[in-house]
């Protein structure tokens, strides 16, 4: 089945080794996204910039939309003194760049648990100046149920979210966001929201993405169901970072050829 496949990761800005808010930068909301060029778009979400492209139907336009982003907000960070904070998926602000509403809000609409198949919680940060950026990523398979939508987010828990374990370093997103599962219906498909922005940095990482989730897409078409025993080790290995349990996955289901 032909699928379709977006993005809207996060990232941060930073000088020498003090994170800077994007705030009152980059410009954009989520109501009125700023446009970039090329479909795609940026806007502010909390300290962090997040960038938009368009729904792309091959690896190469994946690619290409992604590099392009992180170029045009390269440029806009140079002109005020910044830099982007690559291969950062966590980061702590130092209070002054956080000293304003825009600031505090977490999350904006709700999210589900397609395990559970219930709503997830408004995070809670308990360290009050911990700020984490995700690597969302936009299943175009249109007109599914929210069932569908579910069996089709467990498949990318396991083609994506497992092997992830093995490639993302960051630990401390998770005391926010990253769990298992994590997705929001959409008209269009699913949007999964397990993965930080650790794919984006890396040409290889990216075509990892649009691979796995295709091999996600093509399990999904012909039927295949997860047993609750895969279900509870796929969790168990996103949720703690199981490198062991991942191991164990990818030599169960052959996931990866090598991570």
């Amino acid at each position: 089945m032909q699928f379709k496949i977006g993005a809207d990761p996060e990232l941060f800005f930073r000088k020498d080794k003090k994170y800077i808010s994007s705030i009152g930068l980059i410009g954009g909301t989520k109501e009125d996204p700023k446009p970039i060029g090329e479909g795609c778009f940026v806007q502010e979400d909390n300290v962090a910039v997040e960038f938009n492209i368009p729904a792309c139907e091959t690896l190469e336009e994946f690619q290409k939309s992604i590099a392009y982003s992180l170029k045009e907000i390269n440029k806009k960070a140079k002109e005020y003194g910044v830099k982007l904070a690559s291969n950062t998926a966590s980061a702590l602000f130092d209070e002054d760049q956080l000293d304003c509403q825009a600031a505090r809000i977490f999350g904006c609409d709700p999210d589900y648990n397609a395990w559970s198949g219930t709503m997830n919680p408004r995070p809670k940060a308990a360290i009050s100046n911990l700020r984490s950026a995700g690597g969302h990523i936009h299943v175009g398979l249109p007109e599914l149920s929210y069932e569908n939508q579910r069996e089709l987010i467990k498949l990318m828990d396991l083609y994506v979210g497992v092997p992830s374990v093995a490639l993302d370093k960051d630990k401390q997103r998770r005391l926010l966001y990253g769990k298992a599962g994590a997705f929001r219906p959409k008209k269009y498909g699913a949007e999964y929201r397990t993965p930080s922005n650790f794919w984006i940095w890396k040409k290889e990482f990216v075509s990892f993405v649009y691979k796995q989730t295709k091999k996600a897409v093509e399990s999904f078409t012909t039927g295949f169901k997860l047993t609750e025993q895969d279900g509870h080790l796929i969790q168990t290995c996103i949720n703690t970072g199981d490198v062991d349990v991942y191991k164990f996955l990818n030599e169960s289901f052959k996931l990866v050829d090598a991570v």
